[in-house]
């Protein structure tokens, strides 16, 4: 099993959220990349993101971008 494009994409966009603080969202600017503007939409569908252009993080869009920073320090762990 191996995580797709749109999968990887939507982990880009997770990972952009500052978990320090549950005030803090992101906007998706209509300049961006296309693939960032739809991994943004289907995460907003999934119900992990407030809003289809960003937002804030939703219960399930905090856990899960945790989890996605957890694996990305994991991953990039010298050692």
């Amino acid at each position: 099993m191996q995580f797709n494009k749109t999968n990887v994409t939507e982990l880009d966009v997770l990972m952009l959220f500052d978990l320090s603080s549950g005030q803090q969202g992101i906007k998706i600017h209509k300049n961006a990349e296309a693939s960032i503007s739809s991994a943004a939409r289907d995460l907003f569908d999934k119900g992990f993101i407030t809003l289809a252009d960003g937002g804030y993080l939703t219960p399930l869009g905090r856990e899960a971008a945790e989890h996605a920073q957890a694996l990305h320090t994991m991953l990039n762990a010298s050692g």
